[in-house]
């Protein structure tokens, strides 16, 4: 793209920025009537959908959307209209093979039917006004820049996790989310499961007794574990591919197939390491049971190779310390990912395998193992203590599916579990874990009132990163 293309881009995206954020001062233009809400959808009428992010999760979110007869995708935008990912066995990237996929499903009921395909997401937003709701599945560094710009633009939003790539971007997003009162939810989709709900259920009831130290565990590691730092050579943008587009608020660098697709997340511009990629799912039960605030300090050592200021290490144990309360005891919560395991407390039988990915949860009168993932069921020891409790009563509806809990509130229902609200404060308790593990694994102690982590003025980039023209969100 040439200087004069991406200054006329940035124009573009600068003009399209102040008019969403006049519509969200009060002015919005809905795209349907305001009865029952902002962007309500009455219940009789099909909720319109625009996919933005045409990658490797994109197949998830269609296939859960093509589940539901009153709701139907319309549009897709995406940097890319292909991409080749035979070298990462991935097929069917790019909007435009998604574009087919979902023209495919709906014609099998409405013949020729034709959604519309858009390079720019905001292009998407301005020209389609019956798009009720969008489902965002980009890089995690765009992932607040599209959440506010499409609240600001009156649609409701499904972001995938982690709700923001920094803590301030999760803050704003929870702030938009509030100020527009528009139906959101995080894609840490493990939160509608039956399994997650009940372990919640079981912490609350005291089922182990008051809880002093929990455990998750994760196998994932760095994808290209050859990787040292940004690649040196500058490869060919391939055709079809907006690459400064794709970049989105991140500093500009030239192309190499080792950022993308779906390999991204090696690099701390774009992801957030494995602690990134799946505390949203693996810290939520602990998030979500004990109503967990911001920690008092937290601290994440690199694992294995240690990565570096550009890549992200091959594995990651980090400990998180929670005040106490009036409700419950202080709580020590220690992540792990690429392939670190807990060690089993006296209450399980030490011949018991671990999977490689679960969580652990330790109380004063036992232990809870979901040994799997977030979604597993809750596993209870010694077995004196399971053979003789009383199971509390449900307090959490069981979902049908994350996005159907959506695209209820959509049309009027209650706020889905895992809104913008709850999830920014998921999201900041992951990031303050990112934030240690990116300083070498400095010790945070986090002052939340004034966005700082004491003592460590190395971590404002990090805790509010600089993006580039045309990308603001303030």
């Amino acid at each position: 793209m040439t200087s004069k293309e991406k200054e006329k881009t940035n124009t573009t995206r600068r003009k399209f920025i102040k008019a969403a954020t006049v519509a969200g001062a009060g002015f919005m233009i809905l795209p349907r009537c305001t009865i029952g809400g902002k962007g309500f959808v009455p219940p009789s009428d099909k909720i319109n959908i625009g996919l933005i992010g045409a990658g490797d999760i994109a197949s998830h979110h269609l296939n859960e959307v093509f589940r539901c007869d009153d709701v139907q995708i319309i549009s897709i935008a995406d940097p890319a209209r292909n991409w080749d990912g035979n070298h990462l066995n991935k097929k069917g990237l790019g909007r435009a093979p998604r574009k087919k996929t979902i023209e495919e499903h709906y014609s099998k009921k409405t013949p020729n039917y034709r959604i519309t395909e858009h390079e720019d997401f905001q292009e998407m937003l301005e020209q389609d006004k019956s798009i009720d709701a969008v489902i965002c599945a980009s890089p995690d560094n765009t992932h607040a820049y599209i959440s506010i710009i499409s609240m600001r633009a009156g649609r409701h939003v499904y972001c995938q996790k982690p709700l923001a790539h920094n803590i301030w971007e999760a803050r704003k997003i929870r702030e938009v989310a509030m100020k527009t009162g528009l139906a959101t939810q995080m894609g840490n989709q493990l939160h509608a499961s039956d399994g997650i709900r009940q372990t919640v259920e079981y912490l609350r009831a005291g089922v182990i007794g008051p809880v002093h130290e929990a455990y998750s565990w994760v196998p994932a590691t760095r994808y290209q574990k050859w990787l040292t730092g940004y690649p040196a050579e500058a490869m060919k943008v391939p055709k079809g591919v907006n690459w400064d587009l794709w970049i989105g608020p991140s500093v500009f660098r030239p192309y190499n197939r080792v950022y993308s697709p779906f390999t991204w997340r090696d690099f701390w511009d774009y992801g957030n390491g494995s602690l990134g990629d799946f505390g949203c799912h693996d810290m939520d039960a602990a998030t979500w049971a004990f109503n967990l605030d911001v920690p008092e300090s937290v601290q994440v050592f690199p694992a294995g190779n240690r990565g570096s200021g550009e890549v992200v290490p091959y594995g990651e144990i980090g400990y998180f310390h929670f005040a106490g309360n009036e409700n419950r005891p202080p709580l020590k919560l220690t992540w792990m990912s690429g392939g670190l395991l807990p060690e089993l407390p006296p209450e399980i039988p030490q011949n018991l395998k671990l999977n490689s990915r679960g969580a652990m949860f330790i109380g004063e009168k036992g232990v809870i193992l979901t040994n799997g993932n977030a979604a597993s069921a809750p596993e209870i020891f010694p077995e004196s203590l399971r053979d003789s409790f009383t199971a509390p009563e449900p307090c959490f509806p069981r979902s049908a599916e994350q996005h159907r809990e959506w695209f209820d509130a959509i049309k009027g229902g209650e706020m889905p579990l895992s809104n913008f609200e709850y999830a920014s404060k998921l999201t900041e308790i992951t990031l303050l874990g990112v934030l240690s593990l990116r300083l070498g694994g400095e010790k945070i102690y986090w002052d939340k009132e004034n966005m700082k982590a004491v003592g460590l003025p190395d971590a404002d980039p990090i805790i509010r990163e600089p993006v580039r023209a045309g990308w603001e969100m303030a």
